[in-house]
């Protein structure tokens, strides 16, 4: 089972120091951080982090106690960044020590996206000594295929 959005926005407050059994959240703070919440992570789907987190379409249709799906490698990343920003509301001082670790989560978070392209020789490059005349009409590697730049949710147009 994965966390919840209420999940995420109690630990971003556990994180800038505000725990739930100390200081009582109202629903208007709980509202307030998960509206914070989903900009951020409609940001990071926008970069192209897409951590299958269910953004809404308006903020009102937005659910407290709805699953996320993300990762769990993500979640320390989500909830510190998300004090982070929710921090200045409550006039906090974040300690130096959670914004880096904030920030080592991310980083963290981004190496599992990171996938080095693959590439594929030029058309230009010679076969080789290997490739013998009489068996290939062309002495040069096989031009490459165009690589599809698109992500799984944008447009194709075909010119």
């Amino acid at each position: 089972m994965s966390y919840t959005k209420r999940d995420f926005v109690k630990a971003a407050f556990e994180e800038i120091g505000l725990a739930s059994y100390v200081f009582d959240l109202s629903p208007e703070d709980l509202e307030s951080a998960l509206r914070r919440l989903d900009a951020m992570m409609a940001s990071w789907n926008a970069k192209g982090i897409r951590l299958g987190y269910p953004l809404p379409g308006s903020p009102g249709n937005s659910d407290l106690d709805a699953e996320t799906g993300v990762p769990d490698h993500a979640n320390y990343a989500i909830f510190a960044n998300l004090g982070l920003a929710i921090a200045p509301l409550y006039g906090r001082q974040v300690s130096l020590e959670t914004r880096q670790m904030a920030k080592a989560a991310y980083d963290t978070m981004l190496q599992q996206f990171a996938v080095p392209p693959e590439m594929q020789l030029p058309g230009t490059m010679p076969a080789g000594a290997g490739t013998l005349p009489w068996r290939r009409d062309n002495p040069f590697i096989t031009a490459p295929e165009d690589a599809l730049q698109i992500g799984n949710d944008g447009e194709l147009d075909f010119l």
